[in-house]
């Protein structure tokens, strides 16, 4: 092994006994394990974060297969690369076999017409795809290749498994063996935790750790959380403001509001702050679920969170998280009907798909005085001029009359929601 390499590099696992993590799906009693280990693999897609060991799991299965195996990455290869693995494979001298293992780093990256190059190959078996991706695989790789493989979901890896891969590092001869590292487990802990399931980030940090530290007085390399903290400096985010933590992100703090828990809405939007959210796209999301979720049992939780979307605008961050966190708190706190999003849904139903006649003349506009003539706003009954400023009169159409669209809550009716902003 050249020591010149990153540390990361050094320790990914040669055999599937080496493999740490994933045993939802590399349990002995899992499908993917005894596929690998019966040589029978089928094309599979690895869809997870970085650090997973998405590559170090393709590599492994390149050890346990008898198929020659090939390895590009989407970023810099192109349907060329493609075509001589092919060719390659299907070289009866080099290759007696006739199929190969094709792994795609990055398999996102190619285009449409890329990933059609592999069809064929993937069809009649020549080629055993394996793919390798950190984005939604049902978003981004053709439905062709979907249909053909198996999309494997891997997990960040958990503080235990990755303190587990620094111990074997620290032990290791390809590791860091041949320095006299002193750690305490807690260092080892705070490492993983800062890591957030990213063993490649936790590999190197602690590379960096060791190499960057004077020997002590003792002989050893003291490796402490306070040079921990520097070496990593900030803690490693799953956020990516473009894929599918973005998503599944917005989506967990919509519905913390909805859920009427303001501590998780801090959190997720601490979350994606911290991520690099824009600012302006979380505030429009406050606003939606205070019309949607809120609605007319508090409609202030719409005023304050439009004011807070144009004070967002107006201040940027990062004062503007205060702003955001103050909206996000009062509209999940906020009392919640959507007995308005609902009237909408179903009266937009009922304008696209029926019959709905036409407009009563009696409230159909005259601006013009010969209009009257043709009945139109003849019969109206000006509500200001009867008692209590209502009087009765037909406002839908012929074939609507008697259709209810809003359906007020029994909260709102009966005055709870008045009660339940006082309670929280």
């Amino acid at each position: 092994m050249d020591l010149s390499k990153p540390l990361a590099y050094r320790m990914r696992p040669k055999k599937m006994e080496d493999f740490v993590g994933q045993e939802h799906v590399l349990g002995k009693d899992k499908i993917l394990y005894r596929t690998i280990q019966a040589d029978r693999l089928s094309s599979i897609i690895l869809w997870g974060p970085t650090g997973c060991g998405k590559t170090s799991l393709a590599r492994v299965i390149s050890e346990k297969t008898s198929y020659q195996f090939y390895q590009i990455n989407a970023v810099t290869a192109g349907i060329a690369d493609i075509k001589k693995c092919i060719e390659e494979a299907r070289n009866a001298f080099l290759n007696p076999s006739g199929k190969c293992i094709l792994f795609i780093d990055e398999i996102h990256r190619f285009n449409k017409l890329q990933q059609d190059a592999l069809l064929p190959y993937v069809e009649d078996g020549t080629i055993i795809l394996i793919g390798a991706t950190t984005e939604n695989p049902y978003f981004e790789v053709n439905k062709a290749l979907i249909s053909r493989s198996m999309v494997i979901k891997l997990k960040p890896l958990s503080d235990q498994d990755v303190v587990k891969i620094l111990k074997h590092a620290l032990q290791s001869e390809e590791g860091l063996a041949q320095y006299p590292v002193q750690i305490q487990e807690e260092t080892l802990e705070k490492i993983a935790q800062i890591a957030g399931g990213d063993v490649r980030t936790a590999l190197n940090g602690l590379e960096i750790a060791v190499l960057t530290t004077e020997v002590n007085k003792e002989g050893k390399i003291p490796i402490t959380n306070a040079i921990v903290a520097d070496c990593f400096q900030n803690k490693k985010i799953q956020f990516d403001k473009k894929g599918d933590s973005h998503y599944d992100n917005i989506s967990a703090m919509i519905k913390a509001m909805r859920g009427t828990d303001p501590d998780a809405a801090v959190f997720y939007l601490a979350r994606a702050i911290a991520g690099g959210e824009d600012s302006v796209f979380l505030a429009r999301r406050i606003v939606i679920c205070a019309a949607e979720d809120v609605g007319m049992a508090d409609p202030n939780a719409l005023v304050i969170a439009n004011a807070a979307m144009q004070a967002v605008h107006y201040i940027g961050m990062p004062e503007a998280r205060i702003i955001l966190s103050e909206a996000a708190v009062y509209v999940a706190k906020a009392p919640k009907s959507n007995a308005a999003y609902k009237a909408i849904n179903k009266a937009l139903e009922d304008v696209q798909n029926k019959d709905t006649g036409s407009i009563p003349m009696a409230i159909r506009n005259a601006p013009v005085e010969g209009m009257k003539c043709h009945g139109y706003h003849e019969g109206y009954k000006y509500p200001h001029d009867y008692p209590n400023h209502y009087v009765e009169q037909q406002y839908l159409p012929d074939p609507m009359v008697g259709t209810v669209y809003y359906q007020e809550d029994e909260s709102i009716k009966s005055g709870k929601t008045d009660k339940l902003k006082e309670k929280r």
